[in-house]
């Protein structure tokens, strides 16, 4: 017998035929975790036989694509009027529209726009914070728009002053339409996400939709008989969703993440074993990922950024023997293990525990993780980094700005130069057999991600490790502490740089240990500092 609570099941075609020109549409996923592939397909082929629905603004608080499938499918000129995003690093589509300012583009803090979710959905104007003060998302510098096009718009983010402090106000932005996905959902739409990689923050993002009277579609892998899923399981109730779509195709539209369809490993219901994770072959990436290592110490939660970190720390850690005595998190929401990286970041094998996405900022940007290790775009003699827009070319900030402005110590961890470098590792010394064309220490870096003078104020540890050089900041600007073995100092790191840093009269030289080619390095952690 029909019920009033029965859920509205329909095909991703009859879900995306209801969005209309000039609407809001948000989406939840991060990489191609939990992303809504079945109503994404179908927005697009919708978009491309009838030239509608057009002028949309497209809300997403992480990069939502694996460089081909995800929220790239609507990365099509008239499509999206408006995208207001965190990452765009793996959507090379939406890269090149905002480059060529075919879209209104602005860029938020990631960890900003999850909670932005619950701040509306308790039916607040937006969302005050002290992080992106004094950055590129500052609307004194760039107010976070990422093109010509957007210069003229009006402003997301305001200064405002409360108690004599600087914060910024972060505007609730309202939501038409809201694509999540699920597991599973029952005869009333209760929606389970258990087999997901992560949590994310679905639900917050379920009832700002309903806060500004939205609607929300969610893709399932199944449906299942009303009154069987557990009520601890549920993620959404299903009287928060207006339609399901069950996807056709599941091996194809409904994958855990890019690279596989299911492993129950990344989501808690198995355990692999440890010497199943093979050590990652030796190359510059690696070494910069020893030398980081280098600066842990017992008992500290660490985060791990894209690149370099989330692809190398926590193997190193493993290969090393020192996985039991750090915690390792990730901004996704996952706490130990050993974590995926590349098209699959986000999600890790042996987690000793998984929080929802908002929940994860709520630590990084209160109490502050007690060490974040970063990709490194550029580096200027004030101890600036740019690691969201290199040229036209706007990856954004993710979860960049949320952690560094709040983290007890910063380890940026980059090539000393980019773009075909290539090295080799002999006798416990580095070798360059080419130099990489573009230069990473500059004058003055093309975006502020992390502003050097304000960490320094703050009392801030950080530090910049290369595969040649590691430098920390100090109150006078950027000191070079050590260089690696077998290197000039003058020829292949002074003369390479933009500025002139200090140079430690106590410079020191990498441990050779770590240019180790085959085992472990021999790393220990370091003394636990005073206070921690």
């Amino acid at each position: 017998m029909a019920s009033a609570l029965d859920a509205h099941f329909c095909t991703p075609d009859e879900a995306m035929a209801q969005i209309r020109d000039g609407q809001t549409v948000a989406t939840v996923a991060m990489t191609l975790v939990s992303a809504s592939e079945s109503n994404l397909k179908a927005l697009e082929r919708r978009f491309l036989e009838t030239g509608h629905p057009r002028d949309l603004t497209l809300i997403h608080s992480c990069g939502q694509s694996d460089r081909e499938r995800g929220i790239q499918h609507l990365a099509h000129e008239g499509m999206v009027r408006r995208i207001v995003g965190a990452h765009w690093g793996l959507q090379p589509r939406w890269m090149e529209l905002i480059a060529s300012n075919k879209v209104e583009a602005y860029c938020l803090p990631q960890g900003q726009m999850a909670q932005l979710y619950r701040e509306a959905a308790s039916g607040l104007p937006g969302k005050v914070s002290q992080v992106g003060l004094d950055t590129f998302i500052d609307p004194r510098v760039e107010g976070g728009k990422m093109n010509e096009r957007t210069r003229a718009c009006e402003d997301l983010v305001e200064v405002v002053e409360l108690d004599g402090r600087e914060f910024l106000f972060y505007r609730a932005l309202p939501i038409d339409w809201l694509l999540i996905r699920g597991t599973a959902a029952d005869g009333q739409g209760n929606l389970t996400t258990t087999d997901e990689a992560m949590k994310l923050e679905v639900l917050p993002a379920v009832l700002a939709c309903k806060r500004w009277g939205g609607k929300v579609v969610a893709q399932v892998r199944e449906r299942v008989e009303t009154g069987t899923l557990d009520p601890k399981d549920v993620t959404v109730p299903g009287v928060f969703i207006d339609s399901v779509v069950v996807c056709p195709d599941p091996e194809t539209d409904h994958r855990m993440t890019s690279s596989f369809y299911f492993d129950p490993s990344f989501c808690g219901q198995a355990r692999v074993p440890e010497e199943a994770i093979e050590p990652a072959p030796m190359n510059e990436r690696k070494l910069i990922a020893r030398r980081g290592v280098c600066e842990l110490y017992p008992g500290a939660v660490v985060n791990l950024g894209t690149g370099i970190p989330n692809d190398m720390v926590g193997r190193v850690a493993a290969e090393e023997g020192l996985s039991d005595d750090v915690m390792i998190t990730v901004e996704s929401g996952i706490y130990g293990g050993v974590q995926l990286g590349g098209v699959d970041f986000g999600i890790g094998q042996n987690l000793t525990a998984m929080v929802a996405h908002h929940e994860q900022f709520d630590y990084y940007d209160g109490a502050g993780v007690d060490v974040t290790f970063m990709g490194l775009g550029e580096l200027d003699g004030q101890g600036n980094v740019n690691s969201t827009k290199m040229g036209d070319r706007c990856a954004g900030a993710g979860g960049f700005i949320d952690i560094t402005q709040n983290a007890k110590k910063v380890v940026f961890l980059g090539t000393f130069t980019a773009k075909g470098g290539r090295y080799r590792f002999e006798d416990g010394r580095l070798v360059i057999e080419r130099e990489g064309e573009v230069r990473k220490m500059v004058p003055q870096v093309g975006q502020l991600s992390f502003n050097g003078p304000a960490a320094r104020r703050a009392g801030q540890e950080v530090l910049v490790v290369t595969e040649r050089a590691v430098f920390r900041l100090v109150p006078e600007g950027v000191e070079l502490i050590e260089i690696a073995p077998g290197i000039d100092l003058q020829t292949q790191v002074l003369d390479l740089m933009g500025f002139t840093p200090i140079v430690s009269p106590d410079l020191k030289v990498m441990d050779p240990a770590l240019f180790t080619v085959d085992g472990p390095a021999g790393i220990a952690l370091g003394p636990r500092p005073e206070g921690r």
